[in-house]
């Protein structure tokens, strides 16, 4: 479904997880191209300063101090946008947060925070911005990863969360697809960026956690996010060398962004190792499978061609004999 969003210097533009990283540089690209802001995140002092920052260089920016896990607290995002600036055109999901560690050592309540704020904050700001959304048009945007579709050693939990946001949002946009709803709902799903992700990310491992290089820039993510609030046609966006923004299911569109978030060279080993290996595997499979089949058959047609020959030459001996016998 195709339709036209205002441009991004006439939205109002809700960003959860502003307060630093992606959203951060998010809230600083959006302001610099004219949109008004309602800026969410657990951080208000952060907060704060980001408006005041914002409003000193001739932006118009709210904050609301909220955590993404509690709907209560995203209806109240909701609320004040609406009645401080009228309105909410584009809903940014970008709140989240990681683990590290093997699955069988994190705790089950840091897992469930986890998947509070990657998965349930996606759904409740997604379903709390939908009837502002359907009311005149407009964009809801989930921030992924490129492990929505892949998985990393040590971050499995994170890895489930972002499967989860991308079944979540590749549902909900085809519903409303199919609805006719004028609501365009984008996944954006970054490489690994140059951020404080690792150490903001709570750690079961004994030394600290890195992204792998290259690392591309939060504002190019920014750019990727902030492309979704403008366009309206539901399709498939990537942010990074193999990432991507995933807005229907129709085919990819690069934007340009980099590699999932991971654990390092190891974590990169892994990736790079295992589908190789398993396309061997399979290779070595069907050259073992043809060497013990060839074979058989080959003896299997040698028999069948003795046994046709068998038979022509005793026809011919036995029509013979009876020609000899009759005279």
């Amino acid at each position: 479904m195709d339709y036209k969003l205002k441009p991004l210097a006439e939205q109002v533009v809700v960003i959860t997880g502003a307060s630093s990283g992606i959203g951060l540089a998010t809230a600083l690209a959006g302001a610099a191209k004219g949109a008004q802001l309602v800026l969410a995140a657990r951080s208000g002092n952060t907060l704060e300063d980001l408006v005041g920052s914002i409003k000193a260089s001739g932006g118009e920016a709210i904050h609301v101090v909220a955590d993404v896990g509690h709907r209560r607290h995203v209806e109240r995002i909701a609320e004040e946008a609406v009645r401080r600036l009228g309105r909410i055109d584009t809903w940014i999901n970008n709140a989240g947060g990681s683990i590290y560690g093997r699955l069988e050592e994190v705790s089950d309540s840091d897992n469930r925070r986890l998947f509070d704020t990657n998965f349930w904050g996606v759904v409740h700001g997604s379903l709390v911005a939908l009837p502002h959304l359907r009311m005149q048009g407009g964009a809801i945007i989930n921030v992924g990863s490129e492990v929505s579709e892949l998985v990393v050693p040590l971050q499995g939990m994170y890895s489930a969360s972002k499967h989860a946001v991308k079944g979540f949002t590749d549902a909900l946009r085809i519903e409303l697809i199919e609805l006719k709803v004028p609501v365009s709902v984008t996944l954006v799903r970054p490489t690994a960026v140059n951020t404080p992700f690792p150490e903001n990310a709570r750690n079961y491992m004994d030394h600290e956690p890195k992204l792998p290089t290259p690392r591309i820039d939060p504002w190019q993510v920014a750019a990727a996010i902030l492309g979704g609030s403008l366009a309206a046609t539901s399709h498939l966006t990537k942010a990074g060398t193999r990432a991507a923004a995933n807005t229907s299911p129709e085919p990819f569109s690069n934007v340009g962004l980099s590699i999932a978030e991971d654990v390092g060279t190891a974590g990169l080993l892994w990736l790079v190792l295992t589908y190789p290996l398993i396309a061997l595997g399979i290779v070595v499979v069907l050259v073992l499978a043809a060497a013990w089949l060839l074979p058989k058959l080959f003896r299997f047609v040698a028999r069948m061609l003795r046994a046709l020959i068998g038979d022509t030459s005793g026809g011919d001996r036995g029509g013979h004999n009876r020609n000899e016998a009759g005279r």
